[in-house]
């Protein structure tokens, strides 16, 4: 599978002027109206002056943002891998385990604790050069969401989809992500193993300090994140397109709280560190900077290293765009003005 990406990502925020261009229009042509309607009645202002068009400015700026579109793309520069290469790298293999049950939707760390969770994974990432990493998402049970790779590009891709639908069945099930943890390191890795967990701790659903043991036998260490509030928050759900809020079977909504205790037991167990998240620091740096500390291991890796350009379809979409902006004058030409475009007058 090859692939793709933006040499150039930053410029697709020109896509944000788009919007803009379009309410400035629309301004535009409010204020026109206006105007001719204190020159007299519409009907007699429109006899005054024929080659007025309706739809042809609004066909014109369809096109010019077309144009536009294909020339922001095109410096964008979309490319598709061509090459795989294996490489050789020193590092340490992470494995992140994120618990993805409903309960990690509760509000009390911003926006919610999964999404908080993801952007601090994902900023995590960008910091990696050496280092391998792979993403198991659990529950009731638990998931290889991103075998153990260094192509951080399609880690973050990935990352992004993340979400509590994932996993049908509810619950927390910590064990069960260790020991597919234990199970997802590369066979050939006898140290520079680290296991990060993040979680709010809540209904383990197995033996998690059996399998901590486990990993610790194994030369992995694993470090815990407790992500959420003593106090506790309700579990938002939508519903029709309403909020609401996750209840019992008696009705009452359901407070999610950070259990903390068997995660600083896990800690303590498999040689690693306990950190609580809080709103401006989820810990994750905290953690990288002791796995930074851990001997590196030669590893092998499989990366794109050549990548061609795709931007000559751009390219020609937009200049097709702007030659046909050129042709269409903003008013009809007396001589072409009874001709039909797709049953239109123009």
């Amino acid at each position: 599978m090859q692939l793709f990406r933006f040499a150039n990502p930053d410029f697709l925020y020109l896509l944000l002027v788009i919007p803009v261009m379009i309410l400035l229009w629309v301004i535009n042509r409010l204020r026109r109206k206006r105007v001719l309607k204190l020159l007299g009645d519409s009907a007699m202002v429109t006899k005054l002056i024929p080659e007025a068009s309706e739809i042809r400015p609004v066909m014109k700026l369809t096109i010019q943002l077309i144009a536009l579109t294909a020339g922001i793309l095109l410096l964008s520069r979309p490319q598709f891998g061509s090459k795989l290469e294996t490489v050789n790298k020193e590092g340490v293999e992470i494995i992140i385990a994120l618990d993805v049950s409903n309960s990690m939707l509760s509000e009390d760390i911003q926006p919610n604790r999964l999404e908080r969770a993801k952007q601090s994974i994902s900023r995590l990432i960008d910091q990696f050069a050496e280092d391998k990493i792979g993403l198991i998402i659990f529950a009731g049970d638990a998931y290889t969401q991103i075998p153990v790779t260094n192509d951080y590009l399609s880690a973050k891709m990935f990352l992004s989809t993340v979400s509590p639908d994932m996993v049908s069945k509810q619950g927390t099930a910590i064990g069960a992500a260790i020991d597919l943890g234990i199970r997802s390191f590369s066979p050939n890795l006898q140290e520079s193993k680290a296991m990060i967990i993040i979680s709010d701790g809540e209904n383990h659903e197995d033996e998690p300090l059996i399998k901590a043991k486990e990993a610790a036998e194994a030369g992995i260490i694993i470090h815990t994140i407790g992500i959420g509030s003593a106090d506790g928050s309700p579990i938002p759900l939508s519903k029709s397109g309403n909020r609401d809020y996750l209840k019992d079977i008696d009705g009452n909504i359901v407070i999610s709280r950070l259990d903390e205790n068997i995660l600083k037991v896990i800690a303590v167990t498999a040689n690693g560190k306990f950190i609580r998240a809080t709103n401006t620091n989820i810990g994750l740096n905290d953690i990288f900077s002791d796995i930074k500390k851990m001997d590196k291991q030669d590893m092998e890796g499989t990366v794109y290293t050549e990548y061609n350009e795709q931007f000559q379809f751009f390219a020609a979409a937009m200049m097709l765009f702007l030659l046909i902006d050129f042709l269409i004058m903003e008013r009809r030409n007396r001589k072409l003005q009874n001709v039909r475009f797709l049953k239109l007058k123009i």
